[in-house]
């Protein structure tokens, strides 16, 4: 896994958890769904780059 694509999944997991704490504090259900589906991707890109490392050990 590249340091970009880690940092890039990184962020994504900590703006979906931002988002969903913003929908959470104004009562926004849809915002917190959002939220929770970014750090959901960002969580399974960081499985599958982890794969893809394995591999090429």
């Amino acid at each position: 896994m590249g340091a970009d694509d880690k940092i890039e999944n990184k962020s994504e997991e900590l703006g979906g958890k931002v988002k969903e704490g913003f929908g959470r504090a104004t009562d926004d259900e849809q915002l917190e769904a959002e939220g929770r589906a970014d750090q959901s991707k960002s969580h399974l890109k960081q499985a599958g780059e982890k794969i893809k490392d394995a591999f090429k050990s």
